[in-house]
């Protein structure tokens, strides 16, 4: 008989709810991570992802729905997932007294089987560091240990919440490389962000939530493509656009609503950059519209979550 591996999803999360009171802080949300993958979800701060997480962890029960973590129920099962699965915590989580070493082989403790601190730390580039405490390492480094802490048990999947949040762009990129890296011996990782640049870079697939509400999920490349656009146009006219001139735009430029200021800024899509940028300028420049600045960029995750939400990714 012919036996056929069937790779199942690392997470499974169906029609999700979580209400704190009146609010929906997760609404209905339905996703799945495939096994190997860096799996990203995109938002603001207060989108829900942070809630989502933890409901995949255990920590959080959801009001309504369904979450599969690695082939378990989440509420049936919760103790055999959170023992294959790591989780980065913050610093502040952990005893300012002990060593970094004397952390993890605290950590591994509650566990069948658990890594060596010092593999683990040679792992994340702090074998140096292994004496040393949490109050005395930069913030980079601190962010390379909580992900360390999450790989004590040799975990399946690794969740990590805003793993660079606050880090310079130099430590950011460094814990790019070592996201990648875990990634490579097989793990799953599903990680939030409301990073545009960082989600773009990372991951196979993303999530864009926003009040709680998925707002789509696809590939980086495959979420830029759906605007069929190319470029965008930011513009800085001396005077208001009339409405004639905005209805003018036939095609060869998309006006993105919402995006009208005071100081008279447009934001606008090009479908080609080449052929759509001359009929621009010459509808701008009709009635002796004066353009006082004028970007273009290639279109990016950013005008994408712009797209479906309606807003810029807020801080």
């Amino acid at each position: 008989m012919e036996v056929t591996d069937v790779m199942e999803d690392a997470v499974v999360v169906d029609s999700l709810v979580k209400q704190f009171g009146p609010v929906n802080a997760v609404d209905g949300i339905s996703f799945n991570v495939r096994q190997g993958e860096i799996f990203g979800i995109l938002g603001p701060n207060g989108a829900g992802k942070t809630t989502t997480l933890e409901i995949m962890e255990g920590l959080q029960p959801p009001t309504r729905g369904n979450v599969s973590v690695l082939g378990m129920d989440i509420r049936g099962q919760g103790p055999k997932v959170k023992a294959r699965i790591g989780v980065q915590l913050q610093s502040a989580a952990y005893f300012d007294y002990l060593s970094l070493a004397e952390i993890l082989s605290l950590l591994g403790t509650l566990y069948p089987s658990a890594v060596p601190p010092r593999d683990i730390l040679e792992q994340v580039g702090l074998a140096e560091q292994a004496k040393m405490r949490l109050n005395q390492l930069s913030g980079g480094q601190k962010q390379r240990f909580t992900i360390a802490a999450s790989l004590v048990n040799s975990p399946e999947l690794v969740i990590l919440d805003e793993p660079t949040t606050g880090l310079d762009p130099q430590a950011r990129r460094n814990i790019w490389s070592l996201i990648r890296q875990i990634h490579q011996q097989d793990v799953t990782i599903v990680m939030t962000t409301h990073y545009m640049e960082e989600a773009q870079n990372l991951c196979q697939r993303i999530a864009i939530m926003d009040h709680g509400i998925l707002a789509a999920v696809d590939t980086p490349a495959n979420l830029v493509a759906r605007l069929g656009a190319a470029y965008t146009v930011k513009v800085v006219t001396a005077q208001p656009l009339t409405d004639y001139q905005i209805a003018s735009f036939d095609g060869s430029a998309e006006f993105v609503q919402g995006q009208f200021h005071e100081d008279n800024t447009y934001l606008l899509r090009l479908r080609d950059h080449s052929k759509g940028l001359g009929p621009l300028l010459d509808q701008i420049g009709k009635n002796g519209t004066r353009i006082e600045h004028m970007e273009i960029t290639q279109v990016t995750l950013e005008d994408v979550f712009l797209e479906l939400t309606g807003t810029e990714l807020r801080d």
